[in-house]
């Protein structure tokens, strides 16, 4: 299957907003990342990596004992995040040119992360069921991306609501899903993922802040194209030359604080399998505490088989284990 489209481009005008909109949700993202357990020594993929801002985030997180994997297509991006990471010494994190929705690696990873990527994929669920058998058991899957869903300025002003319209109606017109942060807990339960959690971290920019209005006049003055192409708005409705300036302006003169998208975690954990039964005394077995040479044994000080190995793929007969039963 081909890529989707992606709406927003590589040119250098919107790696700078990239570059912008990335340090404005820094905190948020790693506030998610940080409660959804991805922490020291961890190995760690980062899916649609593009400019490396999360990778280099979670190489900070993992330290020097961890190691983060970045995958994306963009080519372009990728060379500039593999200049940024020589540029700063970080030899924990490697970038790989590759489809994020369907890499493969040998080892498997203690977590995968995503930051505003399952926002632009049609199959999203089958991209996160796919990588599940990239995560360790008891390992996390952890994705981050935006619900467009509350965006404003408060009190209104007149070119907020309908350039927020502009863009989610760009966005859903190039197949993209501009409010997916809201549906991130039940698409990882899907995912077969347990004890999910969820929450979201949304920004008031304050009525002398110029960040928030120009966040949103960055993303519309890149999807101008294809608004007007798609008959969404026109070029004189937008006023792409003056947008931005009258923007802020109407914000600062309402003394509106501004809502950009909000920023939303989800997470889960890849169950570990189910514990063999010791075909003895019949009590499941615990990981074993002997090394390598088997990974279950019976720890029942009762059992005559007490710290004896315990085969995990053939529960014996009569017997139910949780991967067996009904």
């Amino acid at each position: 299957m081909p890529p989707p489209e992606y709406a927003l481009g590589s040119d250098d005008a919107e790696i700078a907003r990239l570059d912008q909109q990335a340090e404005s949700i820094a905190g948020a993202t790693d506030a998610l990342l940080r409660a959804s357990g991805i922490g020291s020594g961890m190995r760690v993929l980062d899916l649609g990596t593009g400019l490396g801002h999360v990778a280099f985030q979670v190489a900070a997180i993992v330290g020097p004992e961890g190691s983060v994997v970045g995958v994306d297509l963009a080519t372009k991006l990728l060379g500039l995040a593999e200049a940024r990471r020589q540029a700063a010494g970080l030899d924990n994190v490697r970038f790989i040119e590759g489809d994020a929705r369907t890499a493969r690696f040998d080892e498997p990873f203690d977590a995968v992360v995503c930051r505003l990527l399952l926002f632009h994929l049609p199959d999203a669920l089958d991209v996160l069921r796919h990588h599940r058998a990239a995560v360790r058991p008891g390992g996390v899957m952890t994705a981050i991306d935006f619900d467009l869903g509350g965006v404003r300025a408060e009190p209104p002003v007149p070119l907020m609501e309908p350039a927020a319209g502009w863009v989610e109606a760009a966005f859903r017109a190039a197949g993209a899903d501009p409010r997916i942060g809201a549906r991130l807990g039940p698409l990882l339960r899907e995912t077969g993922l347990a004890d999910v959690q969820t929450f979201g971290i949304q920004a008031y920019f304050a009525p002398g802040d110029p960040t928030g209005p120009a966040l949103l006049a960055g993303v519309v003055r890149t999807l101008a194209p294809q608004i007007v192409a798609r008959g969404i708005a026109t070029e004189d409705e937008i006023g792409l030359d003056t947008f931005a300036e009258r923007l802020e302006s109407e914000v600062r003169a309402a003394g509106a604080v501004t809502l950009t998208p909000t920023v939303v975690g989800a997470w889960g954990r890849v169950p570990a399998p189910a514990a063999p039964i010791c075909p003895t005394c019949g009590q499941p077995a615990s990981e074993a505490l002997a090394g390598p040479e088997h990974d279950w044994e019976c720890r029942n000080e009762a059992c005559p088989e007490f710290g004896q190995p315990v085969a995990a793929d053939e529960p014996p007969d009569g017997r139910i284990t949780a991967e067996t039963s009904p």
